[in-house]
């Protein structure tokens, strides 16, 4: 790999309304005809050609980006994420030993990278659900979610902002792995054994680590009932 092509990878175009894209459910014939068109892929990228890696990219990258954007409640973050993780993925490509799936392979990257960050924000003491204004700001995420109830009181804004605020600090409470685990299962839909996949785990530990999570966010979020 040269400087040029890597210089490529570093200056990969942002997706097209990534925040908006589902992956569609796949049938298991899907899903293996899936796994043998990433083979190719690969082994094609692995042998120098980058318009075969490029292809890799544009199945996944608005899922990465998704998944980056969503966990690090930041665009930037999740943008300088999102490259960072195809680089890390091209330039380690030829240690790819076929022993699971590109998609697991991908996210794997993305979710160590974005335990990083998180860890990185939760040890300087910030909000892990904050995000930064276009003035530099720091801001509650949720603060932006408006009541779309007809004619709302004021008492029942006062009580939606309370509830906002409440999930804020349960969410606050979790550890960056316990947040981790509890958002790819329960807000993209994955399997726990495709968790335990991803965070190279077993799926007792990832069972075991959202149990605890679903606990705290009970515990905290029982006091707005």
């Amino acid at each position: 790999m040269n400087v040029s092509e890597t210089s490529k990878i570093r200056r990969l175009p942002m997706p097209t309304n990534p925040v908006a894209f589902v992956p569609a459910n796949r049938t298991a014939v899907a899903v293996t005809q899936q796994r043998v068109d990433d083979s190719a892929l690969i082994r094609e990228a692995q042998q120098g050609n980058t318009s075969a890696f490029e292809e890799l990219v544009r199945q996944y990258d608005r899922a990465v980006l998704r998944l980056a954007i969503h966990l690090t409640g930041s665009p930037e973050d999740g943008q300088d994420i999102y490259q960072e993780a195809f680089l890390r993925a091209y330039i380690n490509l030829a240690r790819f030993r076929f022993e699971c799936s590109f998609y697991t392979w991908i996210y794997r990257i993305v979710t160590n990278l974005c335990l990083d960050h998180l860890r990185k924000k939760h040890s300087r003491g910030r909000d892990l659900t904050t995000t930064l204004s276009a003035d530099g700001e720091e801001e509650q995420a949720l603060d932006h979610v408006a009541d779309r109830a007809p004619a709302a009181s004021p008492e029942r804004n006062l009580a939606s902002l309370e509830l906002r605020q409440t999930i804020i600090g349960a969410l606050g409470r979790l550890s960056p792995r316990e947040r981790m685990v509890f958002e790819l299962k329960h807000y993209h839909g994955l399997r726990l054994r495709t968790v335990a996949g991803i965070l190279n785990t077993t799926e007792g530990t990832i069972k075991n680590t959202l149990f605890r999570a679903t606990h705290k966010l009970r515990m905290q979020l029982a006091e707005v009932r």
